[in-house]
C-alpha cells in the first residue's frame, strides 16, 4: 500500500506581465508556494498555494507551519484513502489550514491517486472527453483602453471566440466604452461575458444589463452583479434580465450553494478551488439540472474537473504568467482546452523554475518572471 512519507515546498514571487484585477481589487505581484507530496513507493503529488495580496513567509516558515499542522495527518497514510475520507471536524479545529495548504494538498493528492491508478484526472474522476470550450479572461479592469484592444486581440488571432471582461465602474459609459472596444478588438458573432465583481446592488445590476442591451450588446453571462449571499436579490436580477444568464456562487461554500439554487438566484454555477470542492458542486449543480463553469484555477488544473463534470460548459483562460514553473503546461486550440493525457494531473515543476525563480526569503524581493505564451496543441 502506498503511503506518504514526507513534503517538499518551494517558494516563488515575481512581477505579473500585467496588472490584473477587478472593480474591487488590483494585483501587480504573484506569491505562490508548490508543495510535493512524496511516497515511499517514489510517486509524488504536486499541488499549489498562493496569496493574491501579500507575500507568503520565508520557505522555512512554510515548512515549519505545514509541519505542525497538516504533515501528522498525512504521514503513514494512503493518498486515495485521505481524498475519500469524510470528516467532522469541530469547535477550534473547525478552521482551514494556514496559507491556502488544503486546497494544495488536495490538488497533489489526487495527482497521486490518479497516478496510482495509471489514469489522467479527469479520466479517474469519471470524465472520458478531455475537450473543453474555453474563454479568453482579460483581468482587465486596470488596463489602459490600448492594452486592452491589444490583449483581446491578441486572444482573438489565438483562436478564441468567447471573452469576459470586467464591468463594474461607477460610471455606466465607461462599461459601454468597454464593450464597444471588445467588439472592435474581436469583431462579430463573438460570446460575451462581463464580471461585476459584486459592484452593484439589484435594482444597478438590472438597470445596467437593460442599458447593455439597449446599446447592442448580447450578453451571456453577468458574473456576480450583487453580493454572494444576497439570494433574493439574486433571483431579482435573473427574473428581470431573462436577456442574460446569472453566473454566480464562486466565493459560496457548498451550503451557500446549494440555497443558491434553491433561490433560483444563479443560472451558471461557477465554481473553483480544491477537486474535491468542485466536484462536490458539480454533483449538486446536476442535482438540480444547473449548468455550470470552472472559473481561475491555478495553470488551469481544474480543466480536468470540467472534462469530468458533464454540466459544465465553459473553462475561464486569464493569460496569467504561471507556465514557466511547470514543465509541461495545459494545452490550448480553437478556443479549447485539452486535458493532458499523462497520469494524474500532468503537472511537474520545472527544474529551470526551481533554480531560477525560487525565492526562499521575503527580503529577497521580486524576480522578473517571463509572459506565458499560450501553449497550442
Amino acid at each position: 500500500m502506498t503511503e506518504i512519507r514526507d513534503i517538499t515546498i518551494t517558494r516563488f514571487a515575481f512581477a505579473r506581465d500585467r496588472i490584473i484585477g477587478d472593480s474591487q481589487v488590483k494585483i501587480a505581484e504573484c506569491h505562490v508556494g508548490a508543495l510535493e507530496i512524496h511516497c515511499d513507493d517514489g510517486l509524488t503529488g504536486l499541488g499549489f498555494f498562493l496569496n493574491l495580496f501579500h507575500p507568503l513567509p520565508d520557505r522555512a516558515e512554510l515548512d515549519r507551519v505545514f509541519r505542525l499542522e497538516a504533515l501528522p495527518g498525512l504521514l503513514g497514510k494512503p493518498p486515495a484513502g485521505l481524498i475519500h475520507r469524510v470528516a467532522r471536524p469541530r469547535g477550534g479545529a473547525n478552521r482551514a489550514l494556514s496559507f491556502g495548504f488544503g486546497e494544495a494538498i488536495d490538488q497533489a493528492l489526487w495527482d497521486i491517486a490518479a497516478k496510482q491508478a495509471g489514469l489522467p484526472l479527469y479520466r479517474y474522476l469519471g470524465g472520458t472527453n478531455p475537450r473543453v470550450r474555453a474563454y479568453a479572461s482579460g483581468l482587465d479592469f486596470h488596463l489602459s483602453d490600448a492594452h486592452y484592444l491589444e490583449f483581446f486581440r491578441q486572444a482573438r488571432a489565438l483562436g478564441f471566440d468567447a471573452f469576459k471582461i470586467k464591468v463594474g465602474h461607477p460610471d455606466l459609459a465607461w462599461d459601454l466604452k468597454r464593450l464597444r472596444l471588445l467588439h472592435e478588438a474581436v469583431g462579430a458573432g463573438a460570446t460575451v461575458m462581463v464580471d461585476a465583481n459584486e459592484a452593484w446592488t439589484p435594482k444597478e445590476a438590472i438597470r445596467r444589463l437593460h442599458a447593455y442591451r439597449d446599446a447592442g450588446h448580447d450578453i451571456l453571462w453577468i458574473e456576480d452583479p450583487c453580493i454572494r449571499d444576497d439570494y433574493e436579490g439574486l433571483r431579482q436580477v435573473a427574473e428581470a434580465v431573462p436577456f442574460a444568464n446569472i453566473n454566480t456562487g464562486e466565493y459560496l461554500d457548498l451550503t451557500s450553494k446549494r440555497r443558491l439554487i434553491e433561490e433560483r438566484g444563479v443560472d451558471i454555477l461557477n465554481v473553483h478551488g480544491k477537486p474535491s470542492d468542485v466536484m462536490r458542486a458539480g454533483f449538486l449543480a446536476a442535482e438540480y439540472g444547473v449548468r455550470v463553469s470552472l472559473g481561475n484555477t491555478f495553470l488551469e488544473l481544474g480543466v480536468h474537473m470540467a472534462a469530468a463534470l458533464p454540466e459544465v460548459d465553459w473553462l475561464e483562460y486569464s493569460f496569467q504568467n504561471y507556465n514557466h514553473l511547470v514543465e509541461t503546461p495545459m494545452v490550448f486550440r480553437d478556443g479549447h482546452a485539452f486535458a493532458p493525457d499523462r497520469p494524474g494531473h500532468g503537472l511537474t515543476l520545472s527544474t529551470a523554475a526551481r533554480e531560477q525563480h525560487a525565492v526562499d526569503k521575503v527580503a529577497a524581493g521580486l524576480r522578473p518572471a517571463p509572459p506565458s505564451p499560450i501553449q497550442l496543441a
